[in-house]
């Protein structure tokens, strides 16, 4: 078993900055691509980012092309969310998720799912 927490959701201004974090323990990190999907209020889940157990490889949803980056720390077992010019748009729940390879960092696929921390963006 895997167990993610996640951290460092909260409230923002429109055009500011947060950065999520995802800290995995139980068992090994070691092979696991990562990823951060959100959901609003009445709308499915869906990724927004991910990234290759060795970071060579990332997936970025068309919406937050070059506001969001993802990166990880293997040696920290972590996984963070750096989120830049948030828009009212970006606020959900946001969910830390391991999966064996990105091509499986779906809803129905992936392997562990952390509790989701909330991301609120005013106008």
């Amino acid at each position: 078993q895997v167990q993610l927490v996640e951290s460092g959701g909260g409230l923002v201004q429109a055009g500011g900055s947060l950065r999520l974090s995802c800290a995995a323990s139980g068992r090994t990190f070691s092979g696991y691509a990562m990823g951060w999907f959100r959901q609003a209020p009445g709308k499915e889940r869906d990724l927004v980012a991910a990234t290759s157990y060795r970071g060579l490889s990332t997936y970025y949803a068309d919406s937050i092309k070059g506001r969001f980056s993802i990166s990880r720390d293997n040696a920290k077992n972590t996984v963070y969310l750096q989120m830049n010019s948030l828009k009212p748009e970006d606020t959900a729940v946001y969910y830390c998720a391991a999966a064996r390879a990105i091509a499986t960092m779906t809803r129905d696929r992936s392997d562990y799912w952390g509790q989701g921390t909330q991301v609120t963006v005013s106008s």
